[in-house]
């Protein structure tokens, strides 16, 4: 219920009948809760008494007048106050992204990359807004910004309060208080802020503390933020803006950015600490593609940027943005290259149980696959070439790399392959630490296999590797292949020729008879360590492990039957003839499935029956 009116009342007394100071009535009552025609009737009562003073000379009714302007002034800050509070909520946040998912893949965890195979695979989409942007409020004149389609714009008061606004304002700054004003506008409006940033997990970290905060946790909050900078920008912000242009715009000059920009500073300040802290963080090979994913994200919203905070106030904001995106870049170049050298070094002495690929070499490819996921970007990040060893380095801790043979390769392509070459080289040290040079030969065969495999599955990755640099990697493995069998085999199929078998003109003499019978017995007895010890040994790759076994049996098992067909007759009129022809030809070809299996064989070799 409104105070008691009288007829014919003058202005002064329309705004002291409102005086909550002097009237216990009126105290917990707001004018703009009442009537239009009570609201109007306040409106009207400051306008004229504004007038007054205006025409007036100084004098005691002119005094009298700021005494009552001062407390109509008082009464509609408060209900600026209640209006502003009364219709401002919390966001539904969630209302705001676009579930499906943006053109662009996020990568992995940088830990994952330590998994075995699926682990390059995207484990986090973007989330993409899909905006629009909304009509403008009335006739409010400076919205060309929202033009921009990334920009989603929402109402965040309803339109008959914020007129009830701009008619506050306007008397309270036509007044002299602009500061007071925009004062209670920015504290109410910062308060959402607070709640919005609460909802999309922006919390109030200084530098300092999120660069203390261990890096499984700051992952998950670097996918927080992505996601919350782009609601902020794009919807909070630039739906802010709009709303201090529909209350202000006009009004003065420049007095609607002037109350954007204070109640915007603190949360965008709030904002950007957090890229601008892991922009200056210490650099690890893990933290590479996140620092990509909040590379491209705020890259993407620069655009954004610069049109909501287009104005010469709002200068500061667009030049943080933008070096804190250069910082990011160099955090890229540096992790990229702190990667690089973690390869190098990779201090890891224990060979891998029989032969198989080594963590090292499952991490360095899936994390070079990942960054070819990333080539659009890192194309125009890393423009120069690494930092390499030359044919001519006297400096043997580093491997030698000619760029001359990769002329036409982007600096990034290098990247990729000086990573593998170093890759190799650290492989190569590993492999001396085998004491059988056998298993050295298939350790280096199994991981350089595994580095084709993975170039070949990823068409980005094989179109920047280039055929040439594949082709000799995979010479590379298959003479590993080839070394293997000549260690492990030479000494077996040395048991199985005929030369110097032949003693006094026959075969059939004593002395013949006793070589050929040593020569069994050696052949078996190596055959049986050979097949003791590499059914162990483990090569990963079916169609790799199947292709060794076939070149081995081609070898091998022919060379076996013509040394039986030839001598195996006099064995067989012999005595005991089974401790000298242990197996048959088909029980040696069954033996040989058993290699690289990664088992140890608990049984004897299948004895040929007699």
């Amino acid at each position: 219920m409104e105070p008691s009116l009288e007829l014919s009342q003058t202005p002064e007394q329309i705004i002291l009948r409102w005086d909550s100071a002097a009237t216990e009535e009126v105290k917990d009552k707001m004018i703009f809760d009442s009537d239009r025609e009570e609201i109007d009737r306040y409106l009207q009562a400051v306008d004229e008494i504004q007038r007054s003073m205006s025409s007036a000379p100084i004098s005691d009714d002119h005094n009298k007048a700021d005494s009552t302007m001062q407390i109509a002034m008082a009464r509609l800050e408060d209900e600026f106050r209640h209006i502003l509070s009364s219709h401002t909520t919390p966001i539904e946040v969630d209302s705001l992204t676009d579930p499906s998912p943006s053109s662009r893949s996020m990568s992995t965890s940088g830990s994952a990359v330590f998994e075995d195979e699926n682990d390059d695979e995207p484990d986090l989409q973007e989330v993409q807004l899909d905006l629009t942007g909304s009509p403008s409020f009335g006739s409010s004149g400076r919205s060309s910004y929202r033009a921009t389609s990334s920009i989603r714009e929402i109402d965040l008061i309803p339109s008959d309060a914020v007129i009830d606004l701009r008619s506050i304002a306007e008397r309270m700054i036509s007044a002299g208080y602009q500061r007071e004003c925009i004062q209670v506008y920015g504290s109410v409006r910062k308060s959402t802020f607070d709640s919005s940033f609460r909802r999309l997990g922006i919390e109030k970290l200084s530098i300092g503390d999120i660069q203390r905060l261990d890096w499984n946790e700051l992952e998950t909050k670097i996918r927080r933020w992505i996601r919350a900078a782009k609601v902020s920008i794009r919807t909070l912000f630039s739906s802010e803006k709009k709303l201090c242009e529909q209350i202000f715009y006009g009004i003065r000059t420049a007095i609607d950015d002037d109350c954007f920009m204070e109640t915007v500073k603190g949360p965008v300040t709030q904002l950007f600490n957090f890229a601008e802290a892991i922009s200056i963080s210490r650099r690890s090979p893990e933290k590479l593609f996140k620092i990509l994913d909040l590379h491209d994200a705020l890259t993407e919203l620069i655009p954004d940027i610069d049109v909501i905070f287009e104005s010469k106030s709002a200068e500061y904001i667009r030049i943080q943005a933008t070096e804190i995106v250069s910082r990011l870049a160099e955090a890229v170049r540096g992790t990229l290259s702190e990667f690089e050298n973690a390869v190098l070094r990779e201090p890891s002495l224990h060979p891998v149980p029989g032969g198989t690929l080594h963590p090292l070499t499952r991490y360095v490819m899936n994390y070079v696959s990942l960054i070819s996921d990333y080539k659009v970007t890192l194309d125009e990040l890393i423009v120069s070439k690494p930092s390499t060893g030359s044919r001519y380095s006297a400096d043997p801790s580093i491997p030698d790399m000619d760029f001359g043979e990769l002329e036409g390769k982007t600096p990034l392509a290098l990247h990729l392959i000086w990573s593998i070459v170093i890759l190799q080289f650290n492989l190569e040290g590993k492999s001396r630490h085998y004491r059988d040079p056998s298993l050295a030969h298939l350790f280096i065969m199994n991981n350089v296999h595994y580095i084709v495999q993975k170039i070949k599955g990823s068409p980005e990755l094989r179109e920047m590797i280039g055929d040439v640099y594949l082709k000799r990697l995979t010479g590379k493995y298959r003479q590993a292949a080839t070394n293997y069998e000549r260690t492990t085999w030479v000494n077996v199929l040395y048991c199985l020729r005929n030369e110097g078998l032949n003693v006094g003109g026959s075969l059939s003499s004593g002395p013949a008879k006793s070589l050929i019978r040593d020569r069994f017995k050696t052949f078996n007895a190596m055959f049986e360590e050979v097949h003791r010890t590499q059914s162990s040994w483990l090569i990963p790759d079916s169609q790799l492990r199947e292709e060794l076994r076939i070149s081995i049996i081609e070898k091998l098992i022919p060379a076996y039957r013509s040394f039986l067909g030839l001598h195996g007759h006099h064995i067989e009129s012999g005595r005991h003839p089974e401790n000298y022809i242990k197996y048959s030809v088909e029980e040696l070809e069954n033996a040989i499935l058993d290699f690289f299996e990664g088992c140890s064989v608990t049984h004897n070799l299948r004895r040929r029956s007699h």
